[in-house]
């Protein structure tokens, strides 16, 4: 049950958040960057089934083992758990993909880290 609740608490900051980035800020980026690869819709069975696995790593990796720390604990565990989750696609793409720009990699694994790190707090303070 404990799960459960700081899954719904991840879910309430994670998706406004990164709504925002997706929708507002960090669109123009992308179709700057990569817009010739990006798709005209979006596939909402991938992104059905990423964020709710994405949110329980948050949860199950980050938030769980920091319930007993202060809050520097899950900001960094975050911070870290969204720069390994985000270089892992962001330095895949660049190694196999022959456009895939470094300022993309570069702001991507930052905003994972932002979002992670966020994410992760909002559920732990509120969660506990």
């Amino acid at each position: 049950m404990a799960f459960l609740k700081l899954y719904a608490f991840a879910a309430l900051a994670f998706f406004p958040i990164d709504i925002l980035w997706i929708g507002f800020i960090g669109n123009s980026i992308y179709k700057k960057q990569i817009g010739h690869l990006m798709a005209e819709q979006t596939d909402w069975l991938a992104a059905g089934l990423f964020y709710p696995l994405f949110l329980a790593g948050v949860v199950y990796f980050v938030v769980m083992p920091s319930l007993e720390g202060t809050a520097i604990d899950v900001l960094l565990r975050g911070a870290f758990f969204g720069l390994i989750t985000y270089a892992t696609f962001e330095l895949t793409s660049k190694a196999v993909l022959a456009t895939w720009p470094w300022p993309v990699v570069f702001i991507d694994i930052l905003w994972g880290m932002v979002l992670c790190a966020a994410t992760s707090w909002f559920s732990w303070y509120f969660g506990r």
